[in-house]
Protein backbone atom coordinates (compact mmCIF):
# COMPACT_ATOMS: atom_id res chain seq x y z
CA UNK A 1 0.00 0.00 0.00
CA UNK A 2 0.99 3.58 -0.60
CA UNK A 3 2.13 5.30 1.83
CA UNK A 4 1.13 8.19 0.21
CA UNK A 5 -2.70 7.30 1.02
CA UNK A 6 -4.04 10.42 2.35
CA UNK A 7 -7.28 8.46 3.94
CA UNK A 8 -5.11 6.00 6.07
CA UNK A 9 -6.02 6.54 9.70
CA UNK A 10 -1.84 6.19 10.27
CA UNK A 11 -1.04 8.80 7.38
CA UNK A 12 1.74 11.13 7.66
CA UNK A 13 0.43 14.88 8.60
CA UNK A 14 3.28 16.38 6.31
CA UNK A 15 4.78 14.01 3.49
CA UNK A 16 8.16 13.83 2.90
CA UNK A 17 10.04 12.46 -0.47
CA UNK A 18 13.24 13.16 -2.48
CA UNK A 19 13.36 14.74 -5.51
CA UNK A 20 15.55 14.14 -8.47
CA UNK A 21 18.01 11.41 -7.25
CA UNK A 22 17.82 9.44 -10.81
CA UNK A 23 19.33 12.70 -12.24
CA UNK A 24 23.11 13.79 -12.32
CA UNK A 25 23.60 17.00 -10.19
CA UNK A 26 20.07 16.38 -8.21
CA UNK A 27 18.89 19.32 -7.69
CA UNK A 28 21.75 21.16 -7.41
CA UNK A 29 23.45 23.00 -10.66
CA UNK A 30 27.02 23.39 -8.92
CA UNK A 31 30.28 22.51 -9.82
CA UNK A 32 31.82 21.28 -6.23
CA UNK A 33 33.61 17.78 -6.50
CA UNK A 34 31.23 16.54 -4.38
CA UNK A 35 27.94 17.05 -6.27
CA UNK A 36 25.30 14.55 -6.46
CA UNK A 37 26.77 11.12 -9.06
CA UNK A 38 23.45 9.54 -9.86
CA UNK A 39 24.74 5.77 -10.37
CA UNK A 40 22.37 2.80 -9.96
CA UNK A 41 24.31 1.88 -6.84
CA UNK A 42 23.98 5.31 -5.06
CA UNK A 43 20.46 5.64 -5.83
CA UNK A 44 19.90 2.29 -4.11
CA UNK A 45 21.47 2.76 -1.08
CA UNK A 46 19.48 6.26 -0.84
CA UNK A 47 16.58 4.07 -1.35
CA UNK A 48 17.80 1.93 1.61
CA UNK A 49 18.45 4.76 3.79
CA UNK A 50 15.50 6.33 3.01
CA UNK A 51 12.93 3.44 3.85
CA UNK A 52 14.44 2.17 7.01
CA UNK A 53 13.94 5.95 8.16
CA UNK A 54 10.08 6.30 6.63
CA UNK A 55 10.38 8.87 4.44
CA UNK A 56 7.37 8.44 2.10
CA UNK A 57 8.22 8.77 -1.33
CA UNK A 58 11.20 9.77 -4.23
CA UNK A 59 9.97 11.42 -7.23
CA UNK A 60 12.09 11.16 -10.64
CA UNK A 61 12.38 13.83 -13.04
CA UNK A 62 12.36 12.67 -16.41
CA UNK A 63 15.11 14.26 -18.70
CA UNK A 64 16.03 13.25 -22.19
CA UNK A 65 18.85 15.94 -22.66
CA UNK A 66 21.42 18.27 -19.84
CA UNK A 67 20.94 22.26 -19.31
CA UNK A 68 24.70 22.34 -20.71
CA UNK A 69 27.18 24.76 -18.94
CA UNK A 70 30.61 23.43 -17.78
CA UNK A 71 28.77 20.49 -15.99
CA UNK A 72 26.09 19.50 -18.44
CA UNK A 73 23.41 19.60 -15.29
CA UNK A 74 21.06 16.56 -15.73
CA UNK A 75 22.93 15.03 -18.57
CA UNK A 76 23.35 11.39 -16.59
CA UNK A 77 19.26 10.38 -15.74
CA UNK A 78 18.52 7.21 -15.10
CA UNK A 79 14.94 6.48 -17.00
CA UNK A 80 11.86 6.62 -14.60
CA UNK A 81 9.46 3.37 -14.73
CA UNK A 82 13.19 1.19 -14.84
CA UNK A 83 14.71 2.96 -11.86
CA UNK A 84 11.39 3.26 -10.17
CA UNK A 85 11.06 -0.96 -10.70
CA UNK A 86 14.22 -1.56 -9.45
CA UNK A 87 13.95 0.31 -6.41
CA UNK A 88 10.41 -0.69 -5.56
CA UNK A 89 11.59 -4.62 -5.87
CA UNK A 90 14.32 -4.01 -3.49
CA UNK A 91 12.71 -1.86 -0.61
CA UNK A 92 9.60 -2.87 1.69
CA UNK A 93 7.51 0.20 2.65
CA UNK A 94 8.50 3.92 0.41
CA UNK A 95 6.54 4.64 -2.60
CA UNK A 96 8.28 5.70 -6.05
CA UNK A 97 7.02 7.64 -8.31
CA UNK A 98 7.26 7.32 -12.07
CA UNK A 99 7.73 10.70 -14.41
CA UNK A 100 6.69 9.86 -17.52
CA UNK A 101 6.00 12.49 -20.51
CA UNK A 102 2.73 12.09 -22.25
CA UNK A 103 3.81 12.80 -25.48
CA UNK A 104 6.55 10.53 -25.58
CA UNK A 105 5.07 7.15 -24.15
CA UNK A 106 2.07 5.56 -25.45
CA UNK A 107 -0.73 5.41 -22.77
CA UNK A 108 -1.40 1.45 -23.30
CA UNK A 109 2.56 0.73 -22.75
CA UNK A 110 2.72 2.62 -19.45
CA UNK A 111 -0.85 1.36 -18.20
CA UNK A 112 0.78 -2.31 -18.35
CA UNK A 113 3.86 -0.93 -17.45
CA UNK A 114 2.52 0.75 -14.36
CA UNK A 115 0.45 -2.63 -13.62
CA UNK A 116 3.40 -4.92 -13.70
CA UNK A 117 5.31 -2.75 -10.93
CA UNK A 118 2.00 -2.43 -8.96
CA UNK A 119 2.82 -6.12 -8.29
CA UNK A 120 6.38 -6.07 -8.08
CA UNK A 121 5.96 -2.95 -5.10
CA UNK A 122 2.53 -4.64 -4.03
CA UNK A 123 0.84 -1.34 -4.24
CA UNK A 124 3.42 1.28 -3.87
CA UNK A 125 4.10 2.66 -7.43
CA UNK A 126 3.18 6.26 -8.18
CA UNK A 127 2.77 8.39 -11.79
CA UNK A 128 3.55 11.71 -12.19
CA UNK A 129 2.21 13.07 -15.77
CA UNK A 130 4.28 15.88 -17.21
CA UNK A 131 1.99 17.29 -20.15
CA UNK A 132 5.42 18.51 -21.87
CA UNK A 133 7.82 22.45 -21.87
CA UNK A 134 10.88 21.33 -22.60
CA UNK A 135 11.24 22.08 -26.15
CA UNK A 136 14.89 20.91 -26.69
CA UNK A 137 13.89 17.74 -25.14
CA UNK A 138 10.65 17.55 -28.00
CA UNK A 139 13.60 18.23 -30.53
CA UNK A 140 15.66 15.60 -29.75
CA UNK A 141 12.60 12.82 -29.84
CA UNK A 142 11.35 14.11 -33.38
CA UNK A 143 8.35 16.08 -31.61
CA UNK A 144 6.90 19.58 -31.13
CA UNK A 145 6.12 20.76 -28.28
CA UNK A 146 2.54 22.85 -29.17
CA UNK A 147 2.84 26.50 -28.65
CA UNK A 148 -0.60 26.37 -26.02
CA UNK A 149 -1.66 25.50 -23.20
CA UNK A 150 -4.67 24.18 -23.91
CA UNK A 151 -3.14 21.84 -26.99
CA UNK A 152 -0.29 19.99 -24.35
CA UNK A 153 -3.32 19.51 -21.30
CA UNK A 154 -6.06 18.33 -24.29
CA UNK A 155 -3.48 15.34 -25.45
CA UNK A 156 -2.68 15.14 -21.62
CA UNK A 157 -6.02 14.31 -20.50
CA UNK A 158 -6.99 11.94 -23.06
CA UNK A 159 -3.61 10.17 -22.67
CA UNK A 160 -4.85 9.69 -19.21
CA UNK A 161 -8.18 9.27 -19.85
CA UNK A 162 -6.88 6.13 -21.91
CA UNK A 163 -4.78 4.92 -19.34
CA UNK A 164 -7.80 4.88 -16.32
CA UNK A 165 -9.73 3.03 -18.74
CA UNK A 166 -7.13 0.30 -19.14
CA UNK A 167 -6.75 0.09 -15.27
CA UNK A 168 -11.02 0.29 -14.73
CA UNK A 169 -12.85 -1.60 -17.56
CA UNK A 170 -12.87 -5.40 -17.46
CA UNK A 171 -13.49 -5.66 -21.06
CA UNK A 172 -11.68 -5.29 -24.42
CA UNK A 173 -12.16 -1.39 -26.02
CA UNK A 174 -11.78 0.58 -29.47
CA UNK A 175 -10.74 4.01 -28.85
CA UNK A 176 -11.90 7.18 -31.47
CA UNK A 177 -10.55 10.23 -29.85
CA UNK A 178 -8.50 13.51 -31.23
CA UNK A 179 -5.30 11.98 -30.10
CA UNK A 180 -5.64 8.48 -30.47
CA UNK A 181 -7.48 5.71 -32.39
CA UNK A 182 -7.28 2.22 -30.33
CA UNK A 183 -9.07 -1.09 -31.09
CA UNK A 184 -9.50 -4.08 -29.45
CA UNK A 185 -7.54 -2.80 -26.11
CA UNK A 186 -7.57 -4.07 -22.38
CA UNK A 187 -5.77 -3.94 -19.67
CA UNK A 188 -4.60 -6.96 -17.53
CA UNK A 189 -3.24 -6.67 -15.41
CA UNK A 190 -4.45 -3.83 -14.09
CA UNK A 191 -3.58 -2.38 -10.56
CA UNK A 192 -4.44 -3.71 -7.46
CA UNK A 193 -5.39 -0.19 -5.76
CA UNK A 194 -5.77 3.26 -7.38
CA UNK A 195 -2.01 4.60 -7.98
CA UNK A 196 -1.38 7.73 -6.53
CA UNK A 197 -1.27 10.79 -9.38
CA UNK A 198 1.09 13.71 -8.94
CA UNK A 199 1.18 16.55 -11.74
CA UNK A 200 3.26 19.80 -11.51
CA UNK A 201 0.89 22.60 -13.04
CA UNK A 202 1.83 26.39 -13.26
CA UNK A 203 -0.83 27.43 -16.28
CA UNK A 204 -4.38 27.84 -15.66
CA UNK A 205 -5.20 24.61 -17.96
CA UNK A 206 -2.67 22.92 -15.70
CA UNK A 207 -4.42 23.54 -12.57
CA UNK A 208 -7.64 22.55 -13.95
CA UNK A 209 -5.74 19.23 -15.37
CA UNK A 210 -4.52 18.58 -11.92
CA UNK A 211 -8.06 19.50 -10.29
CA UNK A 212 -9.74 16.60 -12.78
CA UNK A 213 -7.35 13.92 -12.44
CA UNK A 214 -4.57 14.21 -9.78
CA UNK A 215 -3.78 13.05 -5.83
CA UNK A 216 -1.18 16.38 -5.46
CA UNK A 217 -0.47 19.29 -7.30
CA UNK A 218 3.43 20.02 -7.32
CA UNK A 219 4.37 23.63 -7.30
CA UNK A 220 7.03 25.91 -5.79
CA UNK A 221 7.32 27.89 -2.75
CA UNK A 222 8.60 30.88 -3.72
CA UNK A 223 6.61 33.27 -1.57
CA UNK A 224 4.58 31.23 1.58
CA UNK A 225 2.16 34.31 1.77
CA UNK A 226 1.26 33.94 -1.87
CA UNK A 227 1.41 29.87 -1.72
CA UNK A 228 -0.99 30.38 1.40
CA UNK A 229 -3.87 32.63 -0.85
CA UNK A 230 -2.78 30.15 -3.88
CA UNK A 231 -3.62 26.93 -1.47
CA UNK A 232 -6.55 28.11 -0.41
CA UNK A 233 -7.96 29.18 -3.62
CA UNK A 234 -6.75 26.14 -5.08
CA UNK A 235 -8.89 24.20 -2.31
CA UNK A 236 -11.50 26.24 -2.78
CA UNK A 237 -11.72 25.02 -6.82
CA UNK A 238 -11.43 21.38 -5.87
CA UNK A 239 -14.09 21.65 -3.45
CA UNK A 240 -16.50 23.30 -6.56
CA UNK A 241 -15.16 20.12 -8.70
CA UNK A 242 -15.75 17.56 -5.96
CA UNK A 243 -12.28 16.33 -5.68
CA UNK A 244 -9.27 16.25 -2.81
CA UNK A 245 -6.21 17.27 -4.16
CA UNK A 246 -3.17 18.04 -2.13
CA UNK A 247 -0.64 20.56 -2.58
CA UNK A 248 3.10 19.54 -2.49
CA UNK A 249 5.91 21.55 -3.28
CA UNK A 250 10.32 20.70 -3.06
CA UNK A 251 12.62 22.06 -0.90
CA UNK A 252 16.25 22.04 -0.62
CA UNK A 253 18.58 21.35 2.29
CA UNK A 254 21.73 22.29 3.75
CA UNK A 255 21.66 21.23 7.14
CA UNK A 256 24.51 21.82 9.81
CA UNK A 257 25.15 21.93 13.52
CA UNK A 258 25.94 26.01 13.39
CA UNK A 259 24.03 28.45 11.21
CA UNK A 260 27.09 29.55 9.93
CA UNK A 261 28.34 26.74 8.64
CA UNK A 262 25.38 25.67 6.42
CA UNK A 263 24.93 29.58 5.08
CA UNK A 264 29.15 29.47 4.33
CA UNK A 265 28.43 26.20 2.78
CA UNK A 266 25.80 27.53 0.57
CA UNK A 267 27.75 30.31 -0.58
CA UNK A 268 30.70 27.76 -1.74
CA UNK A 269 28.38 25.52 -3.73
CA UNK A 270 25.92 27.81 -5.01
CA UNK A 271 26.82 30.76 -5.36
CA UNK A 272 30.73 30.72 -5.96
CA UNK A 273 31.04 27.40 -7.43
CA UNK A 274 27.38 27.49 -9.30
CA UNK A 275 27.32 26.55 -12.79
CA UNK A 276 25.68 29.40 -14.10
CA UNK A 277 25.89 28.85 -17.48
CA UNK A 278 23.84 26.03 -16.89
CA UNK A 279 22.11 27.60 -14.61
CA UNK A 280 20.58 30.37 -17.30
CA UNK A 281 19.87 27.73 -19.57
CA UNK A 282 17.68 26.13 -17.07
CA UNK A 283 16.07 29.13 -16.36
CA UNK A 284 15.25 30.23 -19.78
CA UNK A 285 13.91 27.27 -20.84
CA UNK A 286 11.68 27.04 -17.78
CA UNK A 287 10.23 30.72 -18.47
CA UNK A 288 10.06 30.41 -22.33
CA UNK A 289 7.82 27.15 -21.89
CA UNK A 290 6.48 26.66 -18.63
CA UNK A 291 4.70 28.61 -15.87
CA UNK A 292 5.56 26.66 -12.97
CA UNK A 293 7.87 29.63 -11.40
CA UNK A 294 6.39 33.24 -10.90
CA UNK A 295 7.46 35.49 -13.79
CA UNK A 296 7.90 38.55 -11.48
CA UNK A 297 10.59 36.77 -9.15
CA UNK A 298 13.17 36.25 -11.48
CA UNK A 299 15.84 37.38 -9.74
CA UNK A 300 15.10 35.71 -6.56
CA UNK A 301 14.59 32.05 -8.69
CA UNK A 302 17.83 32.10 -10.75
CA UNK A 303 19.85 32.56 -7.25
CA UNK A 304 17.42 29.55 -6.22
CA UNK A 305 17.88 27.21 -9.43
CA UNK A 306 21.62 27.27 -8.31
CA UNK A 307 21.40 25.91 -5.03
CA UNK A 308 18.07 23.59 -5.32
CA UNK A 309 16.61 23.84 -8.98
CA UNK A 310 14.24 26.68 -7.56
CA UNK A 311 13.37 25.20 -4.07
CA UNK A 312 12.46 26.45 -0.93
CA UNK A 313 15.28 27.02 0.97
CA UNK A 314 15.77 25.05 4.04
CA UNK A 315 19.68 26.08 5.58
CA UNK A 316 20.74 26.55 8.90
CA UNK A 317 20.89 24.35 11.45
CA UNK A 318 18.17 21.30 12.46
CA UNK A 319 16.33 23.36 14.31
CA UNK A 320 16.35 25.99 11.66
CA UNK A 321 15.36 23.74 8.91
CA UNK A 322 12.91 22.17 11.17
CA UNK A 323 11.03 25.77 11.34
CA UNK A 324 11.43 26.05 7.62
CA UNK A 325 9.61 22.55 7.14
CA UNK A 326 6.95 23.98 9.91
CA UNK A 327 6.30 27.27 7.99
CA UNK A 328 5.45 25.18 4.84
CA UNK A 329 2.99 22.88 7.08
CA UNK A 330 1.87 25.98 8.28
CA UNK A 331 0.97 27.51 5.09
CA UNK A 332 -1.18 24.51 3.90
CA UNK A 333 1.62 22.36 1.68
CA UNK A 334 0.23 18.83 2.73
CA UNK A 335 4.23 17.70 1.79
CA UNK A 336 7.71 18.11 0.26
CA UNK A 337 10.14 16.77 -1.87
CA UNK A 338 14.19 17.18 0.36
CA UNK A 339 17.14 17.57 -1.91
CA UNK A 340 20.74 17.74 -1.17
CA UNK A 341 24.13 18.26 -2.85
CA UNK A 342 24.98 15.06 -1.72
CA UNK A 343 21.84 13.09 -0.58
CA UNK A 344 23.77 9.90 0.75
CA UNK A 345 26.28 11.90 3.07
CA UNK A 346 23.89 14.61 4.01
CA UNK A 347 20.32 12.90 4.52
CA UNK A 348 21.71 10.55 7.74
CA UNK A 349 22.18 14.24 9.61
CA UNK A 350 18.95 15.39 8.56
CA UNK A 351 17.47 11.83 9.97
CA UNK A 352 18.97 11.51 13.14
CA UNK A 353 18.42 15.87 13.96
CA UNK A 354 15.54 17.15 12.02
CA UNK A 355 13.25 14.39 12.06
CA UNK A 356 12.71 13.96 15.63
CA UNK A 357 11.88 17.83 15.92
CA UNK A 358 9.74 17.30 13.48
CA UNK A 359 8.05 14.58 15.43
CA UNK A 360 8.24 16.73 18.68
CA UNK A 361 5.98 18.55 16.50
CA UNK A 362 3.53 16.30 15.71
CA UNK A 363 4.25 17.23 12.06
CA UNK A 364 5.56 13.41 11.47
CA UNK A 365 5.59 10.36 13.29
CA UNK A 366 7.97 8.03 14.10
CA UNK A 367 8.58 4.90 11.90
CA UNK A 368 7.99 2.66 14.62
CA UNK A 369 4.21 4.67 15.64
CA UNK A 370 3.22 4.00 11.92
CA UNK A 371 3.55 0.44 11.65
CA UNK A 372 2.18 -0.33 15.23
CA UNK A 373 -0.88 2.19 14.17
CA UNK A 374 -0.85 -0.31 10.50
Amino acid sequence: MSMLDKTAANAQPFFLGTFASNCSGGMTVTKVPERWVSSWDNNLRLAHLLDEAGIDFMLPIARWIGYGGETNFHGNVLETITWAAGLLALTRNITVFATTHTAANHPVVVAKQLATIDQISRGRIGLNIVAGWNKPEYEALGLTLPDDHITRYGYAQEWFDIVRALWDRTEAFDWDGTYFKLKNVLGDPRPSARLPILNAAGSEEGRKFAVRNADFLFTPAIDLSRSRDEIAALKQQTIAAGSTVDVLTFAHVVCRPTEKEATDYLEHFARANADWAAVDNLVRLQFAHAQSFPHDLLALIRDRMAAGHGGFPLTGTPEQVADGITALHEAGFRGSTLSFVDYLEEFPYFRDTVLPILEQRGIRIAPAAMQSAA
